[in-house]
């Protein structure tokens, strides 16, 4: 996986990406021809959220519809299509990419219809920036060549085909969140106060690491020992360096836990329980 940096296009209806050719660019008269096709039922990430930590790799699945006139020769082998991702407005106006290492490949359903499949792993701590955490969206393209060679100087782009579709919503790409609690004293006696701790981090992926998320609304939750239900005692904002600490009355053994909500930007949070003896 890599950030895109530049884009290599060719005019068509706004612009046609090439990740693995560099096709001279062409002017509106001299482009390639409208592909008979068109995409439909992508799924990314299957339908969720792609959260990031600081290390390690994502993979993130994408499937779509692919379906084409009869004269679109899916089996070629100079015919590719592709889906990426990325954030800004739109995709040749983007502040950064994600797309895989492979073309998508396609399996026939029928003659003009194709499934097809693709992955993009995902290097958090070298392909992700904290300021691109959010929304983002999807770019889907497919080319055929038709035996032309973009590295010959008789190419003729006009006998390439393409089609495109920008502004596909895609996933929210998150950086994860991490919660810690820590109920004390234990045991403690019935009726008397117990202090509970904890704090939100979240990752940064410039700087490889976890810290404070600040100013945040956690809930306080608790389950009665033997039961299966937590319930909210009170919400409690984190501090600037994301600590958290509030106090509650001792009545019956039980769990305490504190939970964080997605945001815009950051995934919600569950911490392990901490176990309080009543006696």
């Amino acid at each position: 996986m890599r950030i895109r940096v530049t884009a290599v296009a060719v005019a068509v209806t706004g612009g046609l990406v090439l990740s693995a050719l560099a096709v001279p660019a062409a002017s509106a008269a001299d482009a390639p021809y409208a592909l008979n096709a068109s995409f439909s039922g992508i799924k990314i990430n299957n339908g969720k959220s792609i959260v990031a930590g600081t290390t390690g790799t994502l993979t993130v699945p994408i499937t779509y519809t692919l379906t084409h006139g009869t004269d679109v020769d899916l089996t070629a082998e100079d015919f590719f299509t592709d889906l990426e991702l990325y954030y800004g407005a739109s995709y040749f106006d983007s502040d950064a990419g994600l797309y895989g290492n492979d073309w998508a490949h396609c399996t026939a359903a029928s003659p003009t219809v194709a499934h097809c499949t693709q992955s993009i792993v995902v290097h958090p701590a070298e392909d992700l920036f904290n300021s691109t955490a959010g929304k983002w969206k999807a770019y889907a393209y497919a080319r055929a060549l038709n035996n032309q060679d973009p590295g010959s100087d008789d190419f003729d782009v006009t006998k390439t085909g393409a089609v495109e579709k920008d502004g596909i919503v895609g996933p929210s790409v998150l950086r994860a969140a991490k919660l810690s609690v820590n109920a004390s004293p234990e045991p403690v006696r019935k009726g008397a106060t117990i202090t509970v701790t904890g704090k939100l981090t979240r990752a940064s992926w410039e700087a490889g690491t976890y810290g404070g998320y600040g100013n945040q609304a956690v809930r306080l939750q608790f389950r009665k020992n033997g039961t299966s239900t937590y319930t909210t005692l009170k919400t409690v904002r984190t501090a600037a360096n994301g600590d958290l600490k509030t106090t509650v009355t001792a009545t019956v053994d039980g769990f305490y836990r504190y939970v964080a909500a997605t945001t815009t930007t950051t995934s919600d949070a569950f911490a392990a329980p901490d176990f309080v003896d009543v006696r």
